[in-house]
């Protein structure tokens, strides 16, 4: 598999020329949040590992018909944040809190792994502050086989350096089945790495036990679930409890891609966003 020119120049972390960065002020902690484009507001929540930068290629596609907004989760720029002791209703708090302060009634809403339990949750909490939520890489519960058992050893028992060979081939897994090009595989090692240990432990032990299926019917908006062809962390029994358990849902399965379709073919996740949402948008 061959890395493109457009790939490489659109795996840059900021591009201030195109783009603006800022700082919301939120009750626990100060989100940094990237905007660019314009358009009916998406606002992006990043994966488990590696916040914002990982959203990158896909924003700049998004961002050709829409005002993206991605913003970082609490805990990856200050881990002393585990300090305080926080939850996954907390998450939604924070999002919450950042709708507001962007003055944001009903946007679009695009979580990816992490960031999509992140918006399933918000969407049955809040199901009138939102648009419409796209997903991917999201089942409707974490299921115990071979892959996550090797995710759970990794991330909560052991203190890991970065170049770490049992996790970064761990790593290699987010990509699915097949041959892995370097380029790609060294910015997800890099950018997810950025995430402390500890953060990255705390946020697994939050999904790890969770089961989304008696909320989904709060959920009342339009959403868009996506996966990946070869996505071995998500089960197609969870994926079907998902769908199932939401009353208005469209299933996309993506042709190609694992876990990270939308770094590895953000073109293909930004496509399938911008034909979901842009009815919804302008109906």
């Amino acid at each position: 598999m061959l890395i493109s020119p457009g790939w490489r120049s659109c795996h840059i972390t900021l591009d201030p020329a195109r783009e603006m960065q800022g700082y919301a002020q939120l009750s626990h902690y100060t989100a940094t949040f990237r905007e660019r484009g314009e358009g009916p507001p998406l606002v992006l929540i990043p994966g488990l590992a590696g916040g914002i930068d990982m959203l990158g290629p896909m924003a700049r596609r998004l961002s050709r018909h829409f005002r993206v907004i991605a913003y970082q989760l609490r805990g990856e720029e200050d881990y002393f944040a585990l300090r305080r002791g926080f939850d996954m209703s907390d998450y939604v708090e924070d999002l919450s809190e950042f709708l507001d302060y962007h003055g944001l009634e009903q946007p679009n809403l695009l979580g990816v792994s992490f960031g999509g339990v992140i918006g399933l949750e918000f969407a049955a909490r809040f199901p009138r502050r939102v648009g419409s939520l796209s997903v991917q890489g999201v089942g409707a519960r974490l299921e115990s086989n071979l892959v996550k058992l090797i995710a759970n050893m990794a991330l909560t028992r052991y203190p890991l350096p970065s170049e770490n060979a049992f996790v970064n081939q761990f790593f290699k897994l987010l990509f699915g089945r097949g041959p892995h090009p370097w380029p790609q595989f060294d910015f997800v090692v890099r950018h997810c790495w950025q995430t402390d240990q500890s953060v990255m432990t705390h946020r697994f032990r939050l999904i790890r036990r969770r089961d989304l299926r008696p909320r989904l019917g709060r959920i009342r908006i339009p959403v868009l679930v996506m996966s990946a062809e070869r996505d071995v962390l998500v089960s197609q029994a969870s994926l079907l409890d998902l769908c199932n358990g939401i009353r208005d849902v469209k299933f996309v399965k993506l042709p190609s891609g694992g876990h990270l379709a939308f770094l590895v073919h953000p073109d293909l996740v930004a496509d399938e966003v911008r034909q979901f949402v842009e009815p919804l948008a302008t109906g």
